[in-house]
């Protein structure tokens, strides 16, 4: 009889056990989506979309320098830069920038351009409404392209801040590059 009861309790605690790995396998699997859904909730890593401008009115009486810089962070031997390093604008004021990239390899890549802004606290004062950021972008093998940022630095940006810094790193894509592109980069750059 003793025997009979300790099956039944183990036969009870596998089914509570195989429950709960189903429970956390479900969880885990729903993550990702419900990952995505806060951020696009709360703005968080909202890179894919414009900005809204509220605001529309050029304050005239204020002038800020938007300085502009770029890089990439991998070893394909790209080269970004603004076609204008600096630019005096006044808050509420649509203003244009052009960043030049060139892919001067053999290979093909994906890449993705990820802003950055100095001082931090301007960031969410500088309205993106076009940019290369808000798509991943494919580079063709020696191809130079120009992409253009649209922009609107907020009127409500603090008094104290006379100069904003729009910095972009352009990241290559991994899982979309394959290895014979990466070793004919690299053999292209080494010859």
């Amino acid at each position: 009889m003793a025997s009979d009861t300790s099956k039944l309790e183990n036969k009870q605690t596998l089914k509570k056990l195989v429950f709960i790995a189903i429970l956390m396998f479900g969880f885990g699997y729903a993550l990702v989506p419900l990952y995505k859904k806060i951020c696009e909730v709360t703005g968080v890593y909202s890179l894919t979309k414009p900005d809204e401008v509220v605001n529309t009115q050029v304050d005239e009486s204020r002038s800020i320098v938007l300085e502009f810089d770029a890089n990439s962070r991998n070893e394909t031997g790209w080269e970004i830069v603004p076609l204008e390093n600096r630019k005096t604008v006044h808050p509420g004021e649509l203003v244009q920038v052009t960043f030049k990239l060139t892919n001067p390899t053999a290979a093909t890549f994906e890449a993705q351009a990820i802003p950055s802004y100095g001082p931090k606290e301007a960031g969410q004062y500088v309205k993106k409404l076009e940019c290369f950021c808000f798509t991943q972008q494919k580079i063709n093998a020696n191809e130079t392209r120009d992409f253009p940022v649209v922009l609107v630095i907020d009127p409500e940006l603090p008094k104290d801040v006379t100069t904003v810094t729009l910095s972009y790193t352009m990241f290559e894509i991994e899982v979309k590059s394959t290895t014979e592109n990466r070793q004919a980069s690299l053999r292209e750059r080494q010859s």
